[in-house]
This record gives C-alpha cells, structure tokens and sequence, in this order.
C-alpha cells in the first residue's frame, strides 16, 4: 500500500462530525463497534478488527459483508484491546500517520490506554493522533507544530516522570528550557496566540491536549 494517512474508528465516543474528517485517501479501520458505526453512516471500511461481542449477530453479519477485509479473534483468548488490534493492522501497513477516533468514552482504562497507545506511533516514527469532538491528543518526543484545529486550550502533560527543555513559540503563555513533571499543573490551560505554534523538547514525551468544553 503506498503510504497515506489511516483511519482508525473504534468504540468510544462516536459522532457523525467526526466522519467529516475523512478525505478520499483515507484507509478506514473500524475497531468492533466503530466498523458498525461507520456502515451506518454509509462508509465501507476497508478493513474491520476484532472480537465484535459488542455487536449482535446480524450486526455482525453486516459489518462481514459491507467489509472489504475482516481480521476477526476470539473474545476470549486473546491479549489485546480491539483498538490496540487495529493499531497493529495499521501499522503493519507503514502509513504516514495514524489518527484514532472514538478513544475515549466512559471507560477510563480504554481511554489511558489508548493514549499511551501513542507512544507506539512515536517508536515507529508514525505520526499518531486521537481526536474526538472536544479534544485533538497528540505526542512528541521531539518537535511538533501545533495548528489551530478550533479548541480553546492546548495543554502540556508529561508522559514521562519528567519532560525537559521544553521551548513554546506562539502560546499565549510562552516556556523557554522549562521542565514538566508528573504531577504538576504548570503545562493546562495553555492558548495559541497565532495559528499555529511549535513545541520542542530536549528529552522525555510530551502529550499536548487541544480541547474545548462544548
């Protein structure tokens, strides 16, 4: 497959905005519950991933035949989330950047898991990204340019016990060899001043957070 940006839509939070995001040379992963939610609404993954015990049977049924390819496990004996699967499948396929929508919801050991599956981009330099309709998640381990994506906040939190010589340029709050620490609060709250700024660190990984309360 020629390089390209791959969806993944798994079974958190879900709205019909967040397909609006889809250009023509997406590749669409539905992870369980997000491949039904995407033939719903009139979309043909191009693969659909994992155990679907969340879907009844003629649900089931239809995401086997509105599927271009299905990669189907046991619900039982197996190690790894549906997302987590998903993620392997993109991987495998050495994209250019991988964004997840539907990584959070009401369970909060979905959602931490699926932002420390960020990390997995980072080691693989696959640019990797969670977005869902009040937050835009992303990480670095080096330099990112941050766009105005329309949330009102951007904030900084370390991944790491400890991120180090941070430098922002075009943040209503600037930081210059600044050090963030798990626990601390310093990075929350941050604002664009332009539209666009830049993050560089010097070590550790760095989660910046755009969101927005409505």
């Amino acid at each position: 497959m020629e390089a390209r940006r791959i969806l993944i839509f798994t079974g958190g939070n879900l709205s019909t905005h967040l397909l609006e995001v889809i250009q023509n040379n997406d590749y669409i992963i539905g992870a369980d519950r997000g491949a039904l939610f995407l033939i719903e609404n009139g979309i043909k993954p191009n693969v659909s991933v994992g155990d679907f015990d969340s879907i009844s049977t003629d649900q089931l049924h239809t995401v086997t035949s509105m599927s271009e390819r299905i990669v189907q496990c046991d619900p039982i004996d197996k190690n790894l989330t549906d997302t987590e699967l998903a993620f392997d499948v993109a991987l495998e396929l050495a994209p250019t950047e991988i964004l997840l929508l539907g990584g959070t919801g009401t369970r909060m050991d979905h959602t931490l898991a699926n932002i420390h599956m960020l990390l997995r981009g980072v080691q693989h330099q696959v640019h990797c990204s969670m977005l869902d309709d009040h937050n835009y998640i992303t990480l670095t381990g080096s330099t990112c340019d941050v766009e105005d994506r329309g949330f009102t906040y951007v904030s900084l939190l370390p991944l790491t016990p400890e991120v180090t010589g941070i430098d922002l340029e075009g943040f209503q709050y600037p930081l210059h060899n600044a050090t963030l620490k798990i626990g601390q609060s310093l990075g929350i709250s941050n604002r664009l001043s332009a539209s666009r700024g830049t993050v560089k660190i010097e070590g550790g990984l760095l989660l910046i957070m755009q969101s927005k309360d409505e």
